[in-house]
């Protein structure tokens, strides 16, 4: 990939991380209601079960790639199909009632916070699959495990800008109050952007 598309790439990431899900969520709604320590501990959590579904897909899927040609095809058709899922959901959720953060947030202690912001995403699907799928998309079926942990960085970095970033901003009250005010506009745009994507991953030929 060249460097402007690394740039859409990186920005598509952010996009999809940053839309509402489990973990933005629960960042948001913890970081609102037990403070900024609190959501920061719950980010880094989040972080950890993140990197370690990203690094267990780069490892396996450099081998399986370059044992299986056909495998980064097939992929590229399942992160089409899953960005089409989250148009869908983003599109639905902006014609649902407001979603209420508050029912998201977590106590306890820091320690605690941390584990269960680990265990949403070791628990969620949508994790490796979104992992696996962006090294099937951006990467060549004979990559080398070096260029796989170098992608895995670039992209973790986007991570960490999103889940640090939902701890910092969402425990700001003026940023909650905008949130909730913009959110179907939000909602709206994250549904345009996953849908030119998957048709920009169904027309482009990869191999």
């Amino acid at each position: 990939m060249n460097g402007y598309e690394l740039v859409v790439l990186w920005f598509a990431w952010i996009v999809a991380g940053g839309s509402p899900g489990p973990a933005t969520l629960s960042i948001a709604g913890t970081s609102m209601e037990s403070g900024r320590r609190s959501g920061l501990m719950m980010s880094l959590g989040i972080l950890v079960g993140s990197a370690s579904w990203g690094l267990a897909a780069a490892f396996g899927m450099s081998a399986i790639m370059l044992a299986n040609a056909w495998v980064f095809e097939t992929l590229r058709y399942v992160a089409a199909a899953y960005l089409l899922f989250l148009a869908f959901k983003s599109l639905r959720s902006a014609l649902t009632p407001q979603t209420d953060l508050h029912q998201k947030a977590f106590s306890g202690s820091l320690k605690q916070i941390f584990v269960r912001g680990m265990l949403i995403h070791l628990t969620n699907p949508k994790a490796i699959l979104s992992w696996g799928a962006v090294y099937a998309i951006a990467v060549s079926p004979s990559a080398k495990t070096a260029d796989l942990l170098w992608m895995f960085g670039f992209l973790f970095s986007g991570s960490i800008l999103i889940f640090i970033g939902y701890a910092l901003l969402f425990s700001t009250e003026w940023v909650v109050a905008g949130y909730q005010r913009m959110r179907k506009g939000f909602e709206l745009g994250f549904a345009a952007l996953f849908g030119f994507a998957s048709l920009k991953i169904l027309t482009t030929r990869l191999l």
